[in-house]
């Protein structure tokens, strides 16, 4: 359903513009934003916007940055109340990061795109790796408890950043079907948990 555009009154301006610009991005795709439509959805003159984002790569760069921001809040979030255990902490990191990018499909396309733009800003270059250093963190602790292979963290962590990231891609562009996208998500639990697996082998 279409959003229909609010009246901008007062207050933070450069909020209210993320704000409406996520919606637009919503409704209509990344190619629809700019500054001047903005500025006529929120009735503020045509050069408001640019006292907050001196142009349109500037207002991509902040909205996949509030994303990365959010992204990184609800994974953080996820660790609340779940117990010490690494593997229900991974469990429910992945549930959380799979979730958002459902909930977000547009949003985290335009995260994973600007990021590698030659603009992006120092501080969005710096918000997309904080999701990856929670994990990280997340499988050092395990390797601590005995719960997770030896390895260089890194190293062990690349599958699991791969897995996670590709099902949720598969998932959130529809590209599984009603049946996997169901009962896929425990799949990719419990084969990231046994790639995380101590080594048993004598």
């Amino acid at each position: 359903m279409q959003t229909r555009p609010r009246r901008y009154h007062h207050g933070d301006l450069r909020a209210a513009l993320l704000a409406r610009a996520e919606e637009t991005l919503r409704e209509k795709g990344a190619a629809a934003l700019s500054l001047r439509e903005l500025a006529r959805d929120l009735y503020v003159s045509h050069a408001a916007p640019s006292r907050h984002f001196k142009d349109r790569q500037a207002l991509l760069d902040a909205l996949a940055l509030v994303g990365y921001e959010r992204m990184t809040a609800v994974m953080l979030a996820s660790q609340e109340d779940v117990g010490e255990s690494c593997r229900k902490r991974l469990e429910a990191m992945v549930r959380a990061y799979v979730g958002f990018c459902l909930d977000n499909a547009e949003l985290l396309d335009l995260m994973c795109s600007i990021k590698h733009d030659p603009q992006a800003s120092a501080a969005l270059l710096e918000a997309t790796g904080r999701w990856s250093e929670l994990i990280e963190r997340l499988v050092a602790e395990g390797q601590r408890q005995g719960e997770v292979r030896e390895g260089p963290v890194a190293r062990v962590g690349v599958p699991v950043f791969a897995t996670l990231h590709g099902y949720a891609d598969l998932a959130a562009t529809g590209m599984l079907t009603a049946e996997l996208a169901e009962g896929g998500l425990d799949d990719v639990i419990a084969f990231i948990l046994r790639g995380c697996a101590p080594d048993t082998r004598a």
